[in-house]
């Protein structure tokens, strides 16, 4: 019964005047409906690319964000011109002044701002070549004691959005741990951080950023455990590079492809790409090599075959030779 709805959905929409089909919104809505309950639905899928129906879904999931928005306003107040050039101004006939110096001030004015925002309009200085290379040439050199944990924020079929909590290993890129949750919190991060770090791979640096829920508890539960935390400065995702690229493999190797459902369907696919990741994806910094250093065939006749063996569902593939 689905199958015939389905097919005489696109029949109608084909037998709409014009060059094109017809795509209505209530074609849209229907196809993405298909999408989250029926498994065969790219089968019967004729007018459109199955790309194109998540691309619809993605499309939604920012209107409706929108929607819930205030009207007429997205984002916090915009702070006034007048006030913006009076932080400058405060910067530039204060030598040495900071963000909280020139907060403190504004507060005595009887201005209603915050320091972030204030240190947001601060006069921008370029960043110092040596601070730079400094924090590079520590990277490198500790890299083999270095991990660092961050978060991957996914929407879901329904316009809500879910969490996945990840740690990863600098040295050979290996996901140390994973869990999907929709409402973190800073106890449940303690224990995805037990669940990481075992005796025997204990590093000695841990890298995250300034995420409200790492809150003190996380981060004396880090010390705990013998681990230094390293946190990024804020609005500096490359302090935090590793984790970063992380991400955005994920993104574009697998999200973007895909409607997750829930927090079980998430789960699944990260831990088939965790499993695509480490034993079958071939990594730039590490000199072309998989995290869990996968092993070379050895050369053999020109005649041998090659053959694909697809991996997430067919989005990637692992080749071997065979004779």
């Amino acid at each position: 019964m689905i199958e015939n709805l389905a097919l005489r959905q696109q029949v109608a929409a084909l037998a709409a005047k014009g060059r094109r089909p017809r795509i209505t919104a209530l074609d849209r809505w229907l196809w993405i409906a298909l999408r989250r309950w029926w498994s065969h639905w790219t089968e019967v899928l004729v007018f459109v690319k199955p790309e194109t129906v998540v691309r619809w879904h993605r499309a939604g999931f920012r209107r409706y964000w929108t929607w819930l928005s205030p009207r007429g306003r997205r984002g916090r107040p915009r702070t006034g011109e007048s006030l913006r050039a009076l932080i400058r101004r405060m910067a530039m006939e204060n030598a040495g002044w900071g963000a909280p110096r020139i907060h403190g001030e504004l507060l005595m004015l009887g201005f209603v701002v915050s320091e972030r925002t204030v240190s947001r309009y601060l006069p921008r200085t370029p960043a110092s070549p040596d601070a730079i290379k400094r924090w590079l040439t520590f990277l490198r050199n500790h890299r083999d004691a270095i991990a660092a944990m961050d978060f991957l924020v996914v929407p879901t079929v329904t316009f809500s959005v879910m969490y996945a909590w990840f740690a990863i290993d600098h040295a050979r890129r290996r996901i140390l741990h994973f869990d999907v949750t929709d409402e973190p919190t800073a106890a449940w991060v303690v224990q995805q951080l037990r669940e990481s770090f075992g005796l025997d791979a204990m590093p000695r640096h841990l890298i995250f950023d300034r995420d409200s829920i790492f809150s003190m508890q996380v981060v004396s539960t880090v010390k705990s455990f013998g681990i230094q935390p390293t946190r990024t400065a804020y609005r500096s995702p490359w302090q935090n590079g590793v984790a970063e690229r992380w991400v955005g493999s994920v993104r574009r190797e697998l999200l973007g492809h895909v409607v997750v459902i829930s927090v079980r369907h998430l789960r699944r696919l990260l831990t088939e790409y965790v499993a695509y990741y480490h034993d079958d994806r071939t990594h730039l910094g590490l000199d072309k090599q998989t995290p869990s250093r996968r092993k070379r065939s050895t050369p053999r006749a020109t005649s041998a075959t090659v053959v694909a063996q697809p991996r997430l569902g067919g989005l990637h593939h692992r080749y071997a030779r065979v004779a």
